[in-house]
């Protein structure tokens, strides 16, 4: 065994505070029919926290740079294609043009195109390490691609259930990365009951958004990056596209440990929650002032990640912008496009409609002055244009 010196402890319910073992495969809370989300806690020392981030500079660049604050225990259970340690980018002509002090994060530039390579590295990795071999997982496009590319490089196998609508890309990577993939009619809520039929019957281990408790840690590692390559110095703002929301309810929980460290210094940015107009559950509920988001009827948005008509973590979500003083805003498709056509004209960045989706809130919270022009603001693009070709490209020609 070669020792990660991961700190994990525990799995603690994000709603009742009931503790679990991270040594046993577990889901969701099974305390008193609670259900709600696990998250791994670790027990970090704030002075050998602090010494490991001070000293990261003979590590690979990639998120298991991060190997002590993510729960594998023993490196040869590490299942990676080199995640993670995407560029910041300064986007001066941007920032120009929106009048506020922008930078983005490209998650594109992961393996498989997506932010998504992140959390199935970290889901796959801990689950081979518990013993698990065959994986199960509804998915709107990406997640489905990047499980069946982890599964394909641990030489594990992996059952994939998308809608008959995904984009293109995702369905042929996930053939040819050798999965079981099944297209469902719906969307992702009636994808997800799919796989947990199927999961039951071939006793397959289901990674679905946050119904266990390791993604969300892979996602973590963009907290984390941002921190370091900002000097730990984070952004006033993080506007961030959402469908599940793994990536903000992760990059928040980075933001806390790395408080509780005592690295940062800074204060916590807000955290910026933006959906689309043809499926915002979330930011509905949080406008209304809930905590829980109702089932969105009938979903249409061309951002396939942004198709989520309810989910699991929706209170962790709703509480992460509130405890950041941050909002909640949602566009139409068109502004979508606009904003995939201003960031690649000005930018270079030919980013997913999900990343078109942050450039048009953001310009919507400057212009309401939500925003300062004074403030930093951090755009998350969540993926590639590329993985969206046939989407795009449909809205050129209808235009």
């Amino acid at each position: 065994m070669t020792d990660t010196g991961s700190m994990l402890s525990h799995l603690e319910c994000t709603y009742c505070g009931e503790v679990f073992s991270a040594n046993k495969i577990n889901k969701l809370c099974s305390s008193n029919d609670c259900g709600k989300v696990l998250f791994p806690r670790y027990e970090i020392d704030s002075s050998k926290g602090k010494k490991i981030l001070s000293d990261l500079s003979d590590r690979k660049p990639n998120m298991w740079r991060y190997k002590e604050f993510m729960p594998v225990r023993d490196e040869k259970n590490i299942v990676t294609l080199g995640e993670g340690f995407t560029p910041i980018l300064e986007c001066e002509r941007l920032s120009y043009e929106l009048g506020a002090n922008i930078i983005l994060k490209d998650e594109g530039l992961n393996p498989t195109s997506s932010f998504k390579a992140r959390g199935l590295s970290s889901a796959v990795s801990k689950a081979k390490e518990l013993g698990v071999s065959k994986f199960s997982i509804p998915s709107a496009g990406n997640a489905g691609g990047a499980l069946a590319a982890y599964c394909a490089r641990a030489g594990l196998e992996a059952y994939v259930f998308m809608p008959k609508d995904a984009p293109l890309a995702n369905k042929t990577e996930t053939i040819f990365h050798g999965a079981n993939i099944e297209l469902i009619d719906g969307y992702i809520n009636d994808a997800g009951a799919r796989s947990l039929e199927l999961s039951k019957k071939k006793n397959l281990f289901d990674v679905s958004t946050l119904k266990e408790p390791y993604r969300v840690e892979g996602k973590k590692t963009m907290g984390y990056e941002i921190a370091e390559q900002l000097n730990w110095v984070l952004p006033d703002n993080i506007v961030y596209p959402t469908g599940g929301g793994t990536g903000i309810i992760g990059i928040w929980k980075a933001f806390q440990e790395l408080n509780e460290i005592g690295i940062l210094n800074s204060d916590l940015p807000r955290m910026i929650c933006v959906q689309a107009e043809g499926c915002s559950p979330v930011v509905d509920a949080y406008l209304d002032g809930n905590r829980h988001a109702e089932l969105f009827k009938s979903p249409q948005t061309i951002a396939a990640g942004m198709r989520v008509p309810i989910a699991v973590g929706d209170y962790l979500i709703i509480d992460a912008v509130k405890e950041s003083n941050g909002t909640a805003i949602k566009v139409s498709d068109n502004n979508m496009i606009d904003g995939v056509n201003q960031l690649s004209n000005l930018e270079g960045i030919f980013c997913a409609p999900e990343g078109g989706s942050i450039v048009s809130a953001t310009k919507k919270l400057i212009s309401s002055g939500f925003i300062k022009s004074k403030e930093s603001v951090l755009l998350l693009n969540t993926g590639s244009g590329f993985k969206y070709l046939d989407g795009l490209s449909a809205q050129i020609e209808a235009n």
